[in-house]
């Protein structure tokens, strides 16, 4: 039967797996040129998925680990949560805005979008060694 404890470990696990699929798919990204609208809306779908996919088991994570009595863990994997979507909410209509200058031909918004897609990729490298971090404590 599964009782809180497993469930808190399927969710690290999931937090684990997402996090790192999602880490060594966005960093290949990297050498496309972003200067068309295609990789911007291609990156920007690619961390749409991501944060979707986090937030939901960083969200389940923290209340397994609630009902785990885990207090710290749980407040860990809600802080990733919470990250998560202030993450979403900000990156993404900043991609949305950058993708429509790259289409207009505005080059000054190339190095913006690979500057927001670096630091995607350096906060979800972060939240992995956060949760790597986390384990040690289970």
């Amino acid at each position: 039967m599964l009782n809180a404890n497993h469930a808190a470990l399927f969710f690290t696990v999931a937090m684990l797996a997402v996090t790192t699929y999602f880490l060594f798919g966005s960093i290949p990204l990297l050498i496309l040129k972003h200067d068309n609208t295609m990789d911007a809306k291609f990156i920007r779908s690619f961390y749409i998925t991501y944060f979707k996919f986090a937030i939901v088991a960083a969200t389940a994570a923290a209340i397994s680990y609630t009902f785990a009595a885990r207090p710290a863990l749980a407040l860990g994997a809600a802080s990733i949560a919470i990250l998560t979507l202030v993450l979403k909410y900000r990156f993404i209509p900043q991609m949305d805005q950058l993708g429509s200058e790259i289409r207009d031909n505005n080059l000054m918004a190339i190095p913006d979008f690979r500057k927001i897609h670096k630091t995607a990729i350096l906060l979800n490298a972060t939240q992995l060694m956060t949760v790597l971090g986390g384990l040690s404590l289970m």
